[in-house]
């Protein structure tokens, strides 16, 4: 990748962590922000942003609107994800109505997952 295509995709990512998504807002400052591993807001990884990234336990985490359920979004996300299992990062997809709706839960999994990772 050529500094030039860098440079854009961290500028991106720069205004993305400003730009937060009320359920991206919701998951970071309730819960991820604060959490015993470092987690990256809108993390640059590759050609792709991550809505959230744990280096230590490899854990990507992405908020899923209505946008990714369509052919377009579920053919993108497959070769997103593809992409970065081959980097070793596992991929929690979590849809937006469940961060709304059972935040306890989305937590919770996202805790064993970390210590699934972690070792």
């Amino acid at each position: 990748m050529n500094k030039e295509t860098y440079d854009t995709r961290l500028t991106h990512a720069r205004q993305l962590r400003h730009e937060l998504t009320p359920w991206e807002r919701k998951l970071w400052y309730t819960f991820l922000k604060d959490y015993p591993l470092h987690f990256y807001r809108q993390r640059p990884v590759g050609p792709f942003i991550l809505d959230f990234y744990c280096p230590v336990a490899k854990l990507a985490i992405e908020l899923d609107g209505s946008q990714h359920y369509g052919d377009a979004g579920l053919a993108y996300d497959a070769a997103r994800d593809a992409y970065l299992r081959e980097k070793g990062i596992y991929v929690l997809r979590l849809a937006n109505i469940d961060v709304d709706r059972r935040f306890k839960e989305v937590c919770e999994y996202i805790d064993r997952e970390i210590a699934k990772r972690k070792g």
